[in-house]
């Protein structure tokens, strides 16, 4: 019997956890000769004072919300999937190829066909690591950090003498034809006459992300896939128990995990840079980590984790621009947010059963 209520474990939690890691980095401020209350103000009115900024931190947000579904739907499987970034730059990969091999009418359509090739080109960088841990037994962590680094090389490789164009010495691709383009928010919202800035780089991906959360909820609890890959992830035993093949949920969950992790490229290579270059992904895959760790790899949770995570990004950047904090700090932030999220779960788990399991027998 667990000894926390659900709804200490999926919210109290997180929030202890994320106000001791603000509390540390507000003391660290302090030490450094800054004003803990006025960075947050000025984090705050950067990341959501203005549509500007707003647009931002939503951009930021979906790409967190697709690695961190990505990851997630590996933990329920009790799989530890470190290959976002990889996957991610494969499926950047796979945008570029369909957006530059046909001319597109319509955004609507390459956007189809891109996302696609994201979700294709990402499930197969993760199906790799998946088959060698079905069928020989390689620890799924090593390889897919292992191929984190071979999709870069692979991805540097092509870009510099493959696919940069003849007298560019820049290593990117040509740009995608206005065609396809995505539509901005500023697009959408100016049709039912909501302002919002033309600079964002928000896009309709933002609106996939959000449906992606729901289908991955449905996957994982109203399918009987969903149910043998947490049964799996509960007891590899009580799975094979029951006939569920250990290798089936295995390469399963992860070409679904590296798909989702490819179709983050839809965001900023087809709709924010309009081209693949290189380190495209820009860390999100190794973000994804922190916001399935701190959502509890529900798709509500990794929503709220990744707009957080979008909001220290955002508000990270405006920080680093209007203060004597050095942009470094505010990857120690972010570093100190994914370790109190994360890896000293058990330091706020602990005291609070404690807590729980005392008020208890009160009652009782």
């Amino acid at each position: 019997m667990d000894v926390l209520p659900k709804w200490a474990e999926v919210v109290l939690i997180p929030l202890i956890s994320l106000a001791l890691s603000f509390l540390i980095s507000a003391i660290v401020i302090i030490a450094i000769g800054e004003n803990p209350l006025s960075a947050l103000q000025i984090m705050v009115d950067g990341a959501l004072g203005s549509t500007y900024g707003w647009g931002y931190t939503l951009y930021y947000t979906t790409n967190f919300i697709f690695t961190g579904l990505a990851v997630s739907v590996a933990f329920h499987a009790k799989m530890f999937n470190i290959g976002g970034e990889g996957q991610a730059l494969l499926g950047g990969l796979g945008v570029a190829v369909i957006c530059l091999a046909f001319e597109w009418p319509h955004w609507s359509l390459a956007l189809i066909a891109a996302s696609f090739g994201a979700m294709i080109f990402g499930a197969f960088w993760a199906l790799i690591p998946a088959y060698l841990q079905a069928t020989r037994g390689s620890h799924i962590v090593i390889t897919t950090i292992m191929f984190n680094f071979i999709a870069a090389s692979v991805l540097n490789y092509l870009l510099v003498n493959v696919l940069r164009p003849e007298g560019s010495m820049d290593p990117a691709t040509r740009k995608f034809s206005e065609a396809a383009h995505l539509p901005t928010l500023h697009e959408m919202f100016s049709i039912i006459g909501i302002p919002f800035s033309k600079a964002a780089p928000v896009n309709i991906s933002f609106l996939i992300a959000i449906v992606a959360c729901i289908l991955v909820w449905l996957l994982i609890w109203h399918t009987r896939l969903g149910y043998e890959i947490r049964t799996f992830g509960h007891s590899e035993e009580a799975a094979q128990y029951a006939g569920i093949s250990t290798t089936k949920i295995i390469l399963t969950s992860m070409i679904i995990s590296g798909g989702l992790a490819g179709l983050m490229a839809i965001n900023n290579v087809m709709g924010e840079a309009e081209r693949l270059v290189m380190n495209a992904a820009e860390g999100a895959g190794f973000i994804g980590i922190a916001v399935a760790l701190m959502g509890r790899s529900h798709p509500v949770g990794v929503f709220l984790a990744a707009l957080l995570f979008g909001f220290l990004y955002q508000g990270g950047a405006e920080l680093a621009l209007w203060t004597s904090i050095p942009r470094d700090l505010i990857i120690v932030i972010q570093a100190l947010v994914i370790l109190f999220t994360g890896a000293l779960d058990n330091l706020v788990r602990i005291p609070l059963e404690k807590i729980f399991v005392s008020f208890q027998k009160k009652v009782d």
